[in-house]
């Protein structure tokens, strides 16, 4: 069987693409990196691959608003080639601006333009960039693919607008997947625990297929135990928290 075909999409500002693609390497994928200007050129074609990533950073310098000039862009000259990807059965994963992109562009059912206001992320209510590790609880009832087998995580953070913020009515309907939590898994802890405010601590959610995931905290910055900031100090294991979510990702991929 052909080995799974991972794209990461990147834009002038992104600065975490590395790091995703090492992780998707990791987990036995081939993946491949682009612009978006060589999928609307179809330089490179995105039904070759199995999954698209959205990585982390600071697209276009987050002028406007952050990740929405690329979510103007996917939703302006991809928006029926990324449809079609999504109808396929394929897999969509964004991290922190890629989060921030995949709600303004409506990648996420229920947001961007078409029902502007009911879902965004908004500036942390501490008013800065918070970069640190929080611990995170899975929601083990959602359809998510990516976090299947996965009770807590421990991971970092790196964002100054990862509040979610929604209108009356909507919180009921999001999958919500990750919760900021505790240090004994409880989700109702405030800052410093949930970082920038977000509603029901809410720190990840996905589509009702459970193939489209968008997170804010950074699982590709966890793959590897020497990562973690006391790895020199507790029990060494094989691997990092995040290295999970694309191992389910790429095997769930070779069911395609």
């Amino acid at each position: 069987m052909a080995k799974v075909r991972t794209l990461i999409l990147h834009a002038p500002g992104t600065n975490c693409d590395a790091e995703t693609a090492f992780a998707f390497e990791l987990a036995g994928s081939v993946v491949e990196s682009a612009q978006i200007s060589e999928l609307v050129l179809e330089e490179k074609l995105l039904p070759s691959f199995q999954i698209m990533v959205i990585p982390g950073g600071f697209t276009y310098g987050d002028d406007i608003s952050a990740g929405k000039i690329l979510a103007n862009e996917l939703r302006l000259k991809l928006d029926e080639d990324i449809r079609r990807f999504v109808d396929d059965g394929k897999l969509i994963l964004g991290i922190c601006n890629g989060f921030q992109v995949l709600l303004k562009a409506g990648i996420l059912p229920g947001c961007g333009d078409a029902n502007p206001g009911s879902l965004t992320l908004a500036t942390n209510d501490s008013g800065r960039f918070e970069c640190r590790w929080v611990h995170l609880r899975i929601n083990e009832t959602t359809p998510c693919v990516f976090t299947r087998g996965i009770g807590n995580m421990y991971l970092p953070v790196a964002h100054g607008e990862g509040k979610v913020f929604a209108a009356t009515g909507v919180p009921e309907s999001l999958n919500a997947v990750l919760y900021y939590a505790d240090e004994k898994g409880g989700i109702s802890a405030g800052y410093p625990h949930n970082p920038n405010g977000s509603l029901g601590n809410i720190a990840g959610i996905c589509d009702a297929s459970g193939r489209i995931f968008a997170l804010m905290p950074h699982p590709e910055r966890f793959v590897r135990w020497t990562q973690h900031p006391r790895w020199g100090r507790e029990t060494p294991r094989n691997c990092g928290d995040g290295l999970q979510i694309f191992v389910n990702a790429v095997e769930w991929a070779k069911t395609i």
